[in-house]
């Protein structure tokens, strides 16, 4: 892509910017996709189905998106080690808007089909979180790079802040009597544009030396075969893999949890993640700068890892909604603090012209542990609605053991 003299703002800033759209669109979309399979009445299939049934093809179209994530984000991340960040983040960016549309028209039509396809293109387009980690890697030195991964993190959480919300009214008819489920989708696809906007005319390619990667479109499968031949690595990337698999149980059931348990409506979930997304920016825009300050990044994950898999358990106490939004900020709170540390640990490992490629591995054990649980915790949902997150909790915990073993063999 040939670029112009158009005015530019500090990448830092634009990444930041660019990671808050995407997430804000991410955001506003997680209310309404439960409420579709599971709230009384709904549209898209038939009353007659079973809650087996239900879960089971929620969590099929929940775990489509992770999928082609896993296969998407290492070829997007060599190729914008190739031809650099802004003309593939462009690419990717146009893949999720038409993604969206399709979706929102899916929901019109009635056709479970076209969902599938309207989550599966964004998944794979989706893959642009590793373009914009390697972007960051790209203008920050060592001492940089957790401040300002936790810049990008707490993007991420404004955007969870506003989008839930934003779902959950855009989908409430009660609000707007013309508001339905497909209007969040028509409100992510105008923030998308507004995306591409941001990108084509104010962020500046940031990267520099251009690498020759190699790439293919199982290269998500070479890297998981790779991950675990890396000695400085195979148990870091064991324990990402872990932790998402583990945090995915949370993220893609929780909304399940909330209607079933609570008989949550979308604007009761979309307030509730908004309230958690505060947290998570807090923690990312404040928290997570000031221990970089005074803590490395492998003492704040030994505790970290720990304390998320305790609160991840607690989240199933409360019998009284109300105690949700005391107990749930404590999950968003210790995720936020690591994940800016775990991606600081292992840009460290990387030379300057594999940012892209080594984030990429990481995202790609973060997308097969996103694929793993949709598809078995539809099948533990349909026995008990507490059983995603009880797995949640379990699971975290094997990944805080494995994570000391590492660090007491270092």
């Amino acid at each position: 892509m040939i670029e112009t003299n158009k005015p530019a703002i500090s990448p830092l800033i634009a990444i930041v910017l660019t990671v808050f759209l995407d997430m804000l669109g991410v955001g506003i979309i997680i209310p309404i996709i439960p409420a579709l399979f599971f709230e009384p009445g709904s549209s898209i299939l038939p009353e007659a189905a079973s809650n087996t049934y239900r879960s089971v093809m929620f969590g099929l179209l929940v775990g489509c998106y992770p999928f082609m994530q896993f296969f998407g984000a290492p070829i997007l991340g060599a190729l914008s080690d190739r031809y650099g960040r802004k003309p593939v983040l462009i690419l990717s960016i146009i893949g999720v808007l038409v993604g969206y549309l399709l979706f929102a028209w899916a929901i019109i039509a009635k056709s479970l089909w076209l969902m599938f396809v309207g989550r599966l293109l964004p998944g794979f387009a989706g893959g642009n979180v590793s373009i914009a980690m390697s972007s960051i890697a790209d203008i920050s030195n060592e001492e940089e790079k957790t401040k300002n991964f936790g810049l990008a993190g707490m993007a991420f959480g404004m955007g969870f802040i506003l989008g839930p919300a934003l779902g959950g009214v855009l989908g409430d008819s009660t609000v707007v009597s013309w508001f339905r489920s497909d209007t969040p989708f028509w409100f992510a696809a105008i923030l998308t544009v507004l995306n591409l906007v941001v990108v084509h005319y104010f962020f500046s390619e940031t990267q520099r030396a251009r690498r020759e990667s190699k790439f293919d479109l199982f290269t998500g499968l070479r890297n998981i075969s790779r991950s675990f031949s890396m000695p400085g690595l195979r148990n870091t990337f064991i324990v990402v893999l872990l932790l998402s698999v583990g945090f995915s149980f949370f993220t893609q059931f929780y909304s399940v949890f909330l209607i079933q348990k609570f008989d949550y409506t979308e604007k009761n979930i979309g307030l509730l993640y908004g309230w958690v997304g505060l947290w998570f920016a807090i923690t990312q825009g404040g928290l997570v700068r000031v221990l970089a300050g005074r803590f490395r990044p492998r003492q704040l994950l030994s505790v970290s890892i720990l304390l998320l898999g305790v609160a991840l358990a607690v989240v199933l106490l409360p019998t009284q909604s109300a105690w949700l939004y005391v107990a749930t900020p404590f999950v968003a709170i210790f995720q936020g603090i690591i994940s800016p540390n775990m991606a600081s640990v292992i840009s460290a490992k990387a030379e300057p012209d594999r940012q892209g490629e080594l984030l990429g591995i990481n995202q790609s054990m973060q997308s097969l542990g996103e694929i793993i649980p949709p598809f078995i915790a539809g099948y533990l949902n349909s026995l008990n609605f507490n059983l995603p997150l009880l797995t949640a909790a379990a699971v975290t915990f094997v990944a805080w053991l494995l994570y000391m073993k590492t660090v007491r063999e270092k």
